[in-house]
């Protein structure tokens, strides 16, 4: 693995329909690669609207099935093609009547190397998860990929710090976290949440917003997409809180060592004495 790795973040607003949000991520995807990007994440729910700020059973039909459904299998074209890593957020059926809120993970050569499902579902006005997905099952898996080890944590999960930390002690150096999420509820907390999450376990956090009012409710999605390093910092400006955006980036991956050696979290953690935090 390099010692940089360029990586980039998709921002997009909703056209109208699946097929062009398609079109225009893999359009998107291209332009990263074209600047280098070696790694590319897309926003939650990439093809679609956000549809949980209502509950119709009429959004069960944007399942699709992962790792077999259309958009994976053109997601592993697309980074056969550029020889790029994609992180790609999708609404999975696992069965008629199951669905999660999944991102798939594809290597640089098309290879489909697994999924994360969001572990943890909001249900609060305008986000109606719990509607639409069942908690993920998967744990938080980490993904050997050609640019090093990758973790996935969907959204409103980075609200909750032990599932970062299990993506650091199992080895993650970015972890990517696709959001879809407004001004009104979560803005104050956007550049606060990930870059601690950044700090506290010592690897890099890619966050991904959408922008734009969709037709659905009236939640003004602020984009502001970035990469925080190791040391909390933004490394060069978040995206436009307006305008899709393809924010891309140079990582400094020894970094990660040279904070990891200074600050010492992992040597100093006590996971002796946090059992009742799970029991709680």
């Amino acid at each position: 693995m390099s010692d940089t790795v360029r990586a980039g973040l998709i921002q997009q607003r909703w056209t109208g329909d699946k097929e062009s949000m398609i079109a225009n991520a893999v359009d998107a995807i291209g332009k990263a690669a074209s600047q280098g990007a070696q790694v590319v994440c897309l926003q939650e729910l990439f093809y679609g609207p956000y549809f949980c700020q209502v509950q119709d059973a009429d959004f069960y039909s944007y399942t699709e099935a992962i790792p077999d459904g259309p958009t994976t299998k053109l997601m592993q074209e697309v980074a056969e093609r550029h020889g790029v890593v994609l992180v790609v957020p999708m609404y999975e059926q696992e069965q008629p009547g199951v669905y999660y809120n999944t991102a798939a993970v594809i290597d640089a050569d098309g290879k489909y190397l697994g999924m994360h499902r969001k572990n943890h579902i909001p249900q609060v006005k305008g986000f109606w998860e719990k509607f639409y997905f069942k908690p993920g099952n998967l744990g938080y898996p980490v993904f050997d990929t050609a640019v090093g080890r990758i973790g996935v944590y969907i959204c409103y999960e980075r609200h909750f710090p032990e599932g970062w930390r299990a993506l650091g002690l199992a080895g993650a150096q970015i972890v990517f976290n696709p959001s879809a999420t407004s001004r009104g509820l979560s803005e104050y907390l956007w550049r606060l949440e990930q870059p601690a999450a950044a700090v506290a376990n010592e690897y890099y956090v890619g966050t991904i917003n959408r922008v734009g009012v969709e037709p659905l409710g009236n939640n003004d999605f602020y984009g502001q997409s970035y990469f925080a390093d190791p040391r909390g910092q933004l490394v060069g400006e978040a995206a436009s809180d307006t305008e899709e955006e393809i924010v891309v980036r140079d990582l400094d991956m020894g970094r990660i060592a040279e904070v990891r050696d200074l600050w010492q979290f992992y040597r100093d953690r006590r996971p002796d004495s946090y059992g009742p935090l799970a029991e709680a």
